[in-house]
């Protein structure tokens, strides 16, 4: 309650069903800046009335509701943002919310939002790379690397992130890390990468899913192990030392038990919990570390 507000005594229901979010997301998708496939509503928080409030514009937080074709879609990206921090990716304040027929929504803090109507700067991967909604796709993850030196202010310190964030998006089936999905921020006389937004493990969500990445990495989308991740991604195309590597990888391991833990205390139900623990049991065999 604090982190949303320090005068903020209590939070209520949010006050549209499930149907009615969708209906409202759909009404104002032209009027709002947040586009995607996955509905979703600009709010700001009323502290005096202690709910969120749907805006058209100055919206400080986006609401995700929950999807009808998807099973357990805010719960699972909620989980999979706490796993990230677990493991030292920044993440933007976020959390699971209650609306008023019961259903659980999503919200996120933005952070290309300055006070109540200042904004930063930030571009997503796919304008700077000049490819469109239609073609975020088609890229790889060779020539995101490339973006991030040819656009950050410190491209190692950043290039150290992407390694993270693309390694922690493997390990835990998030297969849709598409040039939308990667931002640039300018903040501080800097340009960096963003926080990052849309974790999730997608391989539970979809029921069909046959890639494990959503941009090839030495031309591939399948089949990964620690030398591709290691040898060739993080040493040979990022050029990071091996202190570097080690000290990544040792994070990431040290947070297995954490995520354990975040996934058993999670609101996703007991067959998603054992999807999900499935997923990062399978990873890790696959790159040598079960």
């Amino acid at each position: 309650m604090n982190r949303l507000n320090p005068t903020l005594k209590e939070l209520g229901p949010f006050p549209f069903t499930r149907r009615e979010q969708v209906r409202e997301a759909q009404k104002r998708m032209t009027k709002m800046s947040i586009a995607g496939v996955q509905p979703k509503l600009s709010a700001q928080l009323s502290v005096k009335e202690g709910i969120f409030k749907v805006v058209d514009k100055y919206g400080s937080y986006i609401l995700k509701p929950p999807l009808s074709d998807y099973e357990e879609v805010p719960e699972n990206e909620d989980v999979t943002m706490r796993m990230a921090v677990a493991c030292g990716i920044d993440v933007p304040f976020h959390g699971l919310i209650y609306a008023k027929d019961g259903s659980i929504l999503y919200f996120i803090r933005r952070f290309d939002r300055v006070g109540r109507t200042g904004k930063r700067h930030v571009e997503d991967f796919a304008q700077v790379a000049g490819k469109s909604r239609s073609t975020k796709y088609n890229y790889s993850m060779e020539k995101v690397v490339t973006l991030i030196e040819d656009y950050c202010t410190f491209p190692m310190v950043e290039k150290m992130k992407l390694f993270r964030r693309v390694l922690f998006s493997w390990l835990c089936g998030n297969e849709d890390m598409h040039l939308k999905n990667f931002s640039l921020i300018h903040q501080d006389g800097k340009i960096e990468l963003s926080p990052v937004y849309d974790l999730l493990n997608t391989t539970i969500v979809l029921a069909d899913a046959t890639e494990e990445m959503a941009l090839p990495l030495q031309g591939k989308k399948t089949n990964f192990n620690e030398e591709i991740f290691f040898d060739y991604f993080g040493g040979e195309r990022l050029g990071l030392n091996q202190k570097v590597l080690t000290n990544i990888k040792q994070d990431i391991q040290s947070a297995f038990p954490r995520w354990n833990q975040l996934i058993e205390i999670c609101f996703l139900s007991d067959d998603m919990k054992k999807a999900y623990k499935n997923i990062l049991s399978k990873r890790r065999k696959d790159i040598g570390w079960l």
